[in-house]
């Protein structure tokens, strides 16, 4: 590798630093670094964890990186053999001169199968990893409570998945076999060129640092300038993604204005495109600042190498061996500055991954849990006492996904009192009250996407925290005002709920949901793309696609969250429909808003302000003239 090669990697590295990308600039590019040497040790360990499987695959692929660094010296010797042979003009070496350029020859070809298996090693070892790092973040991120989601910025969370796990991933597949590498090459190399000339060897180290200083001064440059073209492009991304949504998309026609949005775009772009600009000159500059330094090194090698050889104190040969020596030398001096900078970044990835992976999830199996019982014969749900208050951030998140400085550890306001509340097996009741007063609380943790602070959520008589949470998310279903779908086609939407699904049970369910005539009318049926959060749809035929999951689903317990809420008056009438199949049959707790949910139900529960303040049947609740009959009069009289 020459000089000028060597900078590049110098620079390539320093301006894609993990430690600086994957947050931009400022203060989101600011990350939390190891404190003292117990804190990396127990990094270290943790690594260890995840490079165990890997280990056999590591041995022979430092293996072969040693071989390799020893093959690069090798060829500068038999270079300068090669010269010594052509200068003594001697006929009778011709034949030795052809088997030292054989062996040149076959020492290239060892060379360039050496770094393909070493390439393969190192693809395989680093892309291992990264599969293992981000099926652990993965994994471990789909068992966070839903406040986590709620406080994190997704973009924060993805970059964990990428920039921070291929930063970790580099300290195997480049920084650990670089340093072995360059190490066992750099030894080699010395200890040749001191025996050929130690003269020549010093001088030439002594522009070393003309070399390295300016090489991570520049990078440092680079890296600076490359963090700022990160913010700028993140800036940029971030108005197309807002704009290029659905939502905003219809957002701006409605009430932007074009001009000043290509104008807002435009300034961002500029920026951009001016960083650019100046990484181009400042890598201009620099390359030519390099190649100089080293036609300089190159000069004093072949200027006092050649006098030595005039006077009889050295061999031509010798020169251009030190000559090939000095552009491997420089190569390995260089990444082993370096490397501390690369190992430092590859363990503040390693930590940032971590850090996610030491989240405890809130809502957890207990050791023995259980699956609910006694589901085929219906199941009750009972509210015993609750009180519940949603937790503190620093209980659910972290303040790196937050962009905050410190998480707050104050708790919220107490959102349940004591609330006691029973839907037998097979009845429906129906949540009423003002907006806020604690209705999809209770419905989130009925479904235990948390746990309450006091009392108990039991079904069928077991505690929800005493049972598997794939036994109660698979027995309680829920649709909420939304009707999420995810960008991807009709079945796969479907088959969410039930992967084994038949064809004709996903009929069955579409025609129970009012909706298999529209599917059967869309241009590729089941396999038609829904579009993000599904807005190639309709509000009601997104509801209803969701009522149709659910239907496929068949959950014991059903619970709707103000499932027709966003509704126009002709696609209400269509879910309702399809909510009445979805119900038969079902234990129901209904938080609703039309009056014909609420006549139908079993029970009515009114809440407010996270307590129940009334209950009973619609007749019974208008004759006590309370908040029923207030509610009454001014939402569901004319509903």
């Amino acid at each position: 590798m020459s000089m000028e090669s060597v900078a590049w990697d110098v620079m390539y590295k320093a301006a894609h630093d993990p430690a600086h990308e994957a947050g931009g600039g400022g203060r989101r590019g600011r990350r939390a670094r190891p404190t003292d040497t117990t804190d990396r040790r127990v990094t270290m360990r943790r690594i260890g964890g995840f490079a165990r499987p890997h280990l056999r695959r590591i041995v022979v692929f430092l293996a072969l990186s040693v071989l390799l660094a020893v093959l690069t010296v090798i060829t500068p010797l038999l270079a300068g053999r090669v010269v010594n042979l052509i200068t003594d003009a001697d006929p009778a070496a011709g034949g030795t001169i052809i088997g030292l350029s054989v062996l040149i020859a076959l020492i290239a070809v060892a060379e360039a199968v050496t770094g393909i298996g070493a390439r393969w090693l190192s693809a395989n070892i680093g892309e291992g990893l990264i599969l293992d790092l981000r099926r652990a973040v993965f994994d471990h991120v789909q068992r966070m409570p839903v406040a986590f989601f709620t406080r994190t910025r997704t973009g924060a969370l993805v970059s964990r998945l990428n920039n921070d796990v291929i930063g970790a991933q580099r300290a195997f597949s480049d920084t650990l076999s670089g340093v072995v590498s360059n190490v066992v090459t750099l030894v080699l190399t010395l200890a040749v060129m001191l025996a050929i000339s130690w003269q020549i060897t010093l001088l030439t180290l002594v522009l070393l640092p003309v070399f390295v200083l300016p090489a991570r001064r520049m990078g440092r440059r680079m890296a600076g300038l490359a963090r700022e073209s990160a913010e700028y492009n993140a800036r940029m991304s971030t108005q197309m993604t807002e704009r290029f949504s659905a939502p905003g998309a219809t957002l701006v026609k409605l009430f932007g204005r074009p001009d000043r949005e290509s104008a807002e775009f435009a300034n961002r772009a500029d920026a951009v495109r001016d960083i650019g600009v100046r990484q181009a000159m400042l890598q201009s500059y620099f390359y030519s600042a390099l190649m100089l330094v080293s036609a300089l090194a190159l000069a004093l090698v072949y200027g006092l190498g050649g006098w030595f050889a005039v006077h009889q104190h050295l061999s031509a040969g010798a020169v251009v061996s030190l000559a090939l020596l000095l552009t491997r030398m420089y190569a390995p001096l260089t990444a082993l500055a370096n490397a501390r900078v690369e190992i430092m970044s590859a363990l503040v990835s390693f930590e940032r991954v971590f850090e996610v992976l030491d989240l405890e999830p809130l809502i957890q199996d207990k050791l023995g849990a259980i699956d609910v019982p006694g589901v085929g014969d219906g199941v009750s749900v009972r509210f015993a006492d609750v009180s519940f208050t949603y937790p503190a951030a620093d209980k659910v998140s972290l303040a790196s996904l937050e962009e905050v400085a410190q998480l707050d550890s104050r708790g919220g306001t107490q959102i349940l009192h004591n609330v006691d509340l029973s839907v037998p097996a097979g009845t429906m009741v129906a949540l009423v009250g003002s907006s806020g007063a604690g209705k999809s609380t209770i419905a989130s943790l009925a479904t235990r996407l948390y746990d309450v602070d006091s009392g108990s959520v039991t079904l069928n008589g077991v505690d929800v925290r005493e049972l598997t949470g794939t036994s109660v998310h698979r027995t309680v279903g829920m649709v909420t005002q939304d009707g999420h779908l995810f960008h991807d086609t009709v079945r796969a939407n479907l088959t969410l709920a039930r992967p084994d699904i038949t064809e004709d049970e996903l009929w069955t369910a579409l025609r129970r949901a009012r909706l298999d005539d529209l599917v059967r009318m869309l241009p590729n049926g089941l396999e038609t793309v829904v579009g993000e959060r599904g807005y190639r749809l309709s509000g009601g035929e997104r509801q209803r696609l969701t009522i149709a999951r659910l239907l496929l689903a068949k959950p014991a317990v059903v619970i709707l969250d103000e499932a027709t809420a966003h509704l126009d008056s002709t696609s209400e009438a269509e879910v309702a429909d399809a909510l009445a199949e979805a119900l038969a049959g079902r234990t129901s707790l209904v938080i609703a808003h039309r009056l014909s949910t609420i006549r139908a139900a079993d029970e009515i529960v009114v809440v407010e302000d996270g307590r129940v303040v009334e209950r009973g049947t619609h007749p019974d609740l208008l004759e006590r003239d309370g908040r029923y009959a207030q509610l009454y009069r001014t939402q569901f009289a004319h509903a």
